[in-house]
């Protein structure tokens, strides 16, 4: 490019009142060159593209931010059909049936632990679980419908036995629940992990012929990948759900379309804290891919994103 394509945008002051709109924020977030705002706008009109074009869209995430209201959005997500697939991680099954029975509750980074762990209170960030609201109601919740599902068949694939026990909960808040309804598969390849995992190794102990065929899984997600004319990846935070996502994408040559929401950074050379620039040299993303890199909480940055789209 030449000087004079180089500066074909002036930054233009953001200008807000109490009754700017999410949609005329945004707008402005284009304009203002504005750093993590920029990028933001440029992540919201990847994921447009992506929600409206014919693409088979995956969203993957951790655990953690279905404990916050945050699960809220994820499931407008689900239920509105606006991804395909979803990868995340064993506490997603966790948090999501803990709460459909139970309460968490707003608590405090800096609270002593110590007393915590006397009163029966597991803290999640700034999130207190109480005792009763995750181990034993997960426990009391899932043995029953594992009992039921061994009378039909000894083996189950991954995102088979997720879609089973979402249609076995009758709460719109609940994302498996709305994801079986909708027909898009969860899939969580660190099954185990969890006390979803370890109410599955229970059962196992008493019943040695039940399996968790996770390669069922991989089956069904390669079928996804060749059969997709486009994929795009909404991806928050990193690990398993977001390498899983793009593993399996590099199949396909890597996706057209990915927006990445993290705060990790790439100095110490994790998964987490890869650009996804780097997933071009490995063939994840393409090379004339749509992309963003979005750094910040994702419980701040997504309703942001998607606030305009919903």
């Amino acid at each position: 490019m030449d000087r004079k394509e180089l500066l074909t945008s002036p930054v233009r002051d953001i200008k807000i009142t109490g009754s700017t709109t999410l949609k005329e924020l945004m707008d402005q977030f284009g304009a203002s060159g504005g750093f993590t705002s920029a990028k933001i706008y440029t992540a919201y009109t990847i994921l447009r593209k992506m929600f409206t074009q014919e693409n088979t869209t995956f969203l993957s995430f951790p655990a953690d931010i279905i404990s916050t209201g945050t699960r809220g959005i994820i499931n407008d997500l689900v239920k509105k059909k606006l991804v395909d697939v979803i990868i995340t991680t064993n506490g997603t099954l966790d948090h999501d049936i803990a709460r459909t029975f139970m309460k968490y509750y707003s608590g405090s980074f800096d609270y002593s632990d110590r007393e915590l762990r006397n009163l029966g209170i597991n803290r999640l960030g700034n999130v207190f679980v109480p005792d009763e609201s995750y181990g034993e109601i997960i426990e009391g919740k899932v043995q029953p419908v594992l009992e039921e599902l061994y009378k039909i068949k000894k083996e189950w694939g991954g995102s088979e036995i997720i879609r089973e026990f979402g249609l076995r909960i009758n709460d719109p808040d609940s994302i498996i629940s709305s994801a079986a309804r909708n027909n898009i598969p969860v899939y969580v390849p660190g099954m185990t992990d969890g006390s979803f995992g370890s109410q599955l190794w229970s059962f196992y102990e008493r019943h040695h012929d039940f399996k968790i065929n996770l390669l069922q899984d991989e089956h069904e997600l390669s079928d996804i990948i060749f059969d997709a004319k486009k994929t795009g990846a909404l991806m928050l935070g990193g690990g398993i759900s977001k390498h899983h996502t793009i593993w399996w994408n590099q199949f396909r040559g890597g996706l057209d379309y990915a927006v990445y929401v993290t705060t990790a950074q790439e100095y110490d050379g994790s998964l987490s804290g890869a650009k996804l620039e780097e997933a071009i040299s490995w063939k994840k993303i393409r090379e004339d891919a749509e992309f963003v890199n979005v750094y910040g909480d994702i419980t701040a940055i997504l309703p942001l994103i998607l606030g305009p789209l919903l």
